[in-house]
């Protein structure tokens, strides 16, 4: 991408047409759901929308069914007087697989969202077929690191508002190669979803519950499902060699690294990262 270009912001509008699913008590949220095939769950960190997903899943729903889906809390889902717990957004995916009569799928997980990707795995293993972890927050002895970037990125939204803490971001989890391909225009025109997609209170929400939960590194040993961790050359939190090494505490886990790119993989590399996935699915369905 060059300067001369101008991207276009995501489309995050919402399908009026689609009923929300009841999870739990006083809990509705908003999904949507392409194609047919193996199931492919999406879940978002607490950056993204539902809607976000369609530009990265393109190809993945011509032979997959994808569903996507906002937390409690964000997007178009249910407002609650607290933000739920880890606990409770776990319950809530297992309440939309169960209402939309899914008996089992693979997570496709990214940042913070692993988290809830590896709860779901350890406590429903009968319910995960396989996780994909895009830019996962997990380290070799623990996930200190992530927590620290996201109490930055608080107390700088907190002081100096969206816009600020979207520079800082940006700079962060973008690599270096899509930041100077992009230049203005692509940091503009992602800046715009990136407003569009949640509010302050929305944003201070989920990165005040990404300081809490179990951090540690033992408890990958105990997720039974297939697990590919796609990692960006220019992640801020882990190193190509980290990543293979962080992929060999799972059980079935392996790493792929995607070449030029940040913390967030699909983005620099939409085509390719939907490739991994679907070559991912096909050999853990080739096993059964």
């Amino acid at each position: 991408m060059s300067d001369s270009e101008s991207p276009s912001p995501y489309d995050l509008s919402y399908r009026e047409d689609t009923p929300r699913i009841r999870t739990r008590e006083g809990v509705e949220l908003y999904y949507e759901s392409s194609g047919e095939g193996p199931v492919i769950t999406t879940l978002n960190n607490f950056f993204l929308t539902a809607p976000f997903w369609r530009a990265h899943t393109g190809s993945l729903v011509r032979n997959h069914r994808v569903v996507s889906y906002d937390l409690a809390n964000h997007g178009a889902s249910v407002r609650l007087d607290k933000e739920p717990t880890w606990e409770e957004h776990a319950a809530d995916l297992i309440g939309l697989l169960d209402a939309l009569e899914i008996d089992a799928t693979y997570l496709l997980a990214t940042s913070s969202s692993c988290q809830i990707a590896r709860d779901v795995a350890l406590a429903h293993p009968d319910r995960v077929k396989g996780l994909v972890l895009a830019g996962p927050v997990f380290g070799l002895k623990g996930m200190r690191r992530h927590r620290q970037f996201n109490r930055s990125w608080l107390l700088l939204m907190q002081s100096h508002g969206m816009a600020a803490l979207y520079t800082q971001i940006y700079a962060q989890v973008i690599s270096g190669e899509m930041n100077e391909e992009g230049g203005t225009p692509g940091f503009l025109a992602l800046r715009e979803s990136f407003m569009a997609m949640s509010t302050p209170e929305e944003l201070a929400n989920g990165m005040t519950l990404v300081q809490t939960g179990d951090p540690s590194s033992t408890l990958l040993a105990g997720v039974a499902a297939p697990t590919l961790l796609v990692i960006g050359d220019d992640d801020m939190l882990l190193s190509p060699q980290r990543g293979h090494d962080v992929a060999a505490l799972f059980p079935d886990g392996r790493c792929e690294i995607v070449p030029n790119a940040g913390h967030v993989p699909f983005l620099d590399d939409p085509e390719g990262f939907e490739t991994l996935v679907a070559k991912f699915v096909e050999e853990v369905e080739s096993r059964v």
